[in-house]
């Protein structure tokens, strides 16, 4: 069922979307060549906890997972695709690589999510025209999220970039409705028709995250139950911005 959120609560979204922005920032700034993926999720930890907030994925059980998920920032490097866990094996960064920085605040009992993919030092040509897309279509698919509009239209404008670009645009992973738990409906899929799928109704709160690889669409998961990687070993880039449905342009609250 889809739950709007009220002023009340876009107000206290607003506001740990900010602090969530901030972080992400900060994390962003600290990837470089002989960074690990534990340094990175260890600042997270201690950058929410300065600000007096947690981590929405620690300790995280989604439906179908065995285990509850053991970090604070989903970490994933190249090939891997999303929920990268960046404390149980060691993961160096290395110039070349490119890394998702994927976390979710709980800000005064409200949910944000939000990701960037960030290159480690100088990147290939393909492989930074890869990080533009993705990015340009996070940008499409927010300016498609209009108050009376429906999800296929978000997902319309996500894939006509992908298409362009000739990506890999994955379709079992998908935006979704956030706000008081960090999975809620509606489903946002990243490839769709227009006019198809829920209607944005102001006060809708989802995460729209499109996801596109180098090469082909399909994913595999991986034996830690968590993190998904492109079946070719292609890289895989993510951006993810948590926005508000309003009667006209969609608020990015994540920023």
């Amino acid at each position: 069922m889809i739950a709007l959120k009220n002023k009340k609560d876009i107000a206290v979204l607003r506001e740990g979307g900010r602090r969530h922005a901030e972080i992400l920032r900060e994390l962003a700034a600290m990837v470089r060549p002989g960074v690990s993926a534990a340094e990175l999720d260890d600042r997270a930890a201690e950058l929410i906890a300065a600000g007096g907030d947690r981590s929405a994925f620690l300790n995280y059980k989604p439906d179908g997972a065995e285990r509850p998920y053991p970090a604070t920032l989903c970490v994933s490097v190249n090939d891997e695709v999303v929920h990268g866990i960046p404390n149980e094996e060691e993961k160096v960064l290395q110039e070349g690589d490119i890394v998702s920085l994927d976390l979710g605040l709980v800000h005064k009992g409200l949910i944000t999510d939000a990701a960037v993919t960030v290159a480690v030092g100088t990147v290939s040509k393909d492989v930074a025209k890869l990080l533009r897309d993705t990015e340009d279509a996070l940008k499409a698919g927010i300016r498609a999220a209009k108050g009376g509009r429906h999800v296929g239209d978000i997902s319309q404008a996500i894939e006509r970039i992908g298409i362009a670009g000739g990506y890999g645009i994955i379709e079992e992973l998908a935006g979704h409705g956030v706000g008081y738990r960090v999975h809620e409906d509606p489903y946002v899929p990243n490839w769709g028709d227009a006019g198809m799928g829920e209607p944005l109704s102001p006060g809708l709160v989802i995460a729209i995250e499109p996801m596109f690889n180098l090469g082909t669409r399909a994913i595999k998961l991986g034996k830690d139950g968590y993190t998904y990687r492109t079946a070719d070993g292609s890289y895989s880039a993510h951006f993810e911005h948590t926005v508000v449905i309003t009667k006209g342009e969609a608020e990015i609250l994540t920023i």
